[in-house]
């Protein structure tokens, strides 16, 4: 098994991983602002991740994609949280969340994270297949 972890064969999985992650970091900010959606002066929290992504595979624009994947380095790739539209409050306590519109964003990255754990399933089964 120690020369499978020198390959590139868990490449995808590895960034999966990161994106799950990150999904995972965008609910509990989401679950926060549902939950704060109440307090006067709150400003709504998400999570960058794809933006980070999508850079980082642009690095390497006329490669492959399994090329692009081998050469990120995940360990750079990081979710980070931050204050959404700061600056913005449409009530007159400064509390900028919208729990409807939360609540869109909670179900779309609940689908997110089934997509990934669901692709990332994909690439263990396909791993077995070759290692049968």
């Amino acid at each position: 098994m120690s020369m499978l972890a020198n390959t590139n064969v868990f490449d995808y999985i590895n960034v999966l991983d990161k994106a799950a992650d990150a999904a995972w970091l965008r609910n509990d900010a989401i679950s926060n602002n549902i939950s704060n959606a109440d307090t006067p002066g709150y400003k709504r929290q998400d999570v960058n991740f794809e933006v980070q992504l999508a850079k980082a595979l642009r690095n390497s624009r006329y490669q492959s994609m399994d090329a692009k994947v081998a050469n990120l380095k995940t360990n750079r790739l990081k979710p980070i949280t931050y204050t959404d539209y700061s600056g913005f409050s449409y009530r007159i306590d400064g509390n900028n969340v919208d729990p409807d519109t939360e609540g869109v964003y909670l179900a779309k990255n609940q689908i997110v994270y089934q997509g990934l754990e669901l692709s990332m399933n994909q690439e263990f089964k396909n791993l077995m297949a070759v290692m049968k």
